[in-house]
């Protein structure tokens, strides 16, 4: 996210749920909404719960690690 970026909660929602799936990569949200996968996880850090950002962190390093084109 830039700084002269804002994203409408429906925005913040889509990415959320687009993130949380386990389909959709980071390059996919990146072109949607223009947001790195590093702004993506800092996105994620601050809308969801701790112990849920966690398990999700934990989830896409997993897949990344069996998968070489995962998120």
């Amino acid at each position: 996210m830039s700084a002269n970026t804002e994203l409408s909660q429906a925005e913040v929602s889509a990415i959320i749920e687009m993130a949380l799936s386990d389909h959709v990569s980071f390059a996919d949200i990146a072109t949607q909404f223009g947001l790195s996968d590093a702004e993506t996880k800092v996105l994620m850090r601050d809308n969801l719960k701790p112990s849920s950002y966690r398990t999700w962190r934990k989830r896409v390093r997993e897949f990344s690690d069996r998968r070489a084109h995962y998120k």
